[in-house]
């Protein structure tokens, strides 16, 4: 019997057809693929996702942007198209690698970027702080629905009175290696409760079930653990880059609690948007709303400039930072 696709194939929320992809070298010789939406000389944003997902978890942000973006979307080593590694081979370290030759393979010699991530993908964003790649390239950040340290103990899918408590059945949530099962009414279930808001429709459920329960047990575990153990705070403090930061105000996952914070200690922070209802699923949950943000940051920071490169057909696949200005503490509210 032939497996089902991680993905839904249709409706808003099934991945567009990319115009080409490219595999990504990263730095320890892992294979990362990587997908272009939009114009090739339109402003450029390159977007990573979290925990258990895949390039197929941007497809509505990426229908939002394409028509005048170059939309960049690429699958972490051992998600979606890209393959698992070595045990060795997961951490925050890793993680800042494959971001870095991404945005090299990816851009154009002078071209910069809006770079966002979910979940780990804002993560990874953070964990690339000091690295050269992201200081060249990116023009401005967006961080959804994410976090830099004590992830376990902020959790509330337990809803555990104590921080102990709660960080021991977290970290055994986040390292778990059994298997999803099939997606059903029952998992669906569970999934839009542990990540998702009250108001998330069917269409929003199933598609991101399918994307999560597409992932390996054994690389969702893995990634887990390195969850269970992130601390960022020196890295988070060090992002230089302008940089927004979005969280639903009913994520289990990672509360805003986590926004909050690095609310505190981004350099150059331009405001926190809270999405209210949204669970921790926000780019899937509310993709105009992360779109419309992303392309605030476009206008704002990044300059359109033309990059001269050809176009291939689509599906085809081939083997300066920005001044900072005073940090900006405001609190915007999106319905």
């Amino acid at each position: 019997m032939s497996r089902r696709p991680g993905h839904v194939t249709s409706g808003p929320y099934a991945p567009p057809v990319p115009r080409r992809t490219v595999t990504v070298t990263s730095a320890d010789g892992s294979r990362i693929h990587a997908e272009f939406h939009g114009p090739e000389q339109a402003p450029a944003v390159v977007l990573a996702h979290g925990w258990t997902c895949s390039t197929a978890f941007w497809a509505p942000v990426v229908r939002e942007l394409a028509d005048d973006h170059k939309v960049v979307v690429y699958d972490q080593r051992g998600h979606g198209r890209s393959p698992a590694v070595a045990p060795a081979g997961y951490s925050t370290r890793a993680l800042a690698d494959d971001l870095a030759a991404v945005l090299e393979a990816t851009l154009e010699a002078d071209e910069r970027a809006v770079v966002g991530g979910h979940s780990m993908g804002g993560m990874t964003i953070m964990a690339a702080a000091d690295r050269p790649e992201l200081r060249a390239r990116a023009a401005a950040a967006l961080l959804c629905s994410t976090g830099f340290s004590q992830l376990p103990a902020e959790s509330r899918v337990f809803p555990l009175r104590g921080p102990a408590g709660r960080r021991r059945a977290h970290r055994l949530l986040l390292g778990s290696r059994a298997p999803l099962g099939p997606v059903s009414p029952l998992t669906k279930s569970a999934l839009k409760y542990a990540t998702m808001g009250a108001a998330s429709t069917a269409e929003q459920v199933e598609a991101c079930a399918r994307i999560v329960h597409g992932c390996p047990p054994g690389v969702r575990a893995r990634w887990g653990m390195v969850l269970a153990e992130l601390e960022l705070t020196g890295e988070v403090g060090r992002l230089d880059v302008p940089t927004a930061v979005l969280a639903g105000t009913a994520d289990r996952l990672t509360p805003p609690v986590h926004a909050r914070r690095m609310a505190s200690v981004l350099p150059d922070f331009l405001g926190l948007t809270e999405l209210p209802g949204r669970g921790h699923m926000t780019p899937v949950e509310d993709p105009g709303a992360v779109a419309g943000r992303l392309r605030e940051l476009v206008g704002d920071h990044l300059k359109a400039a033309g990059t001269g490169a050809g176009e291939p057909a689509a599906g085809s696949e081939v083997p300066a930072q920005a001044p900072h200005g005073k940090q900006r503490q405001k609190k915007e509210r999106t319905a």
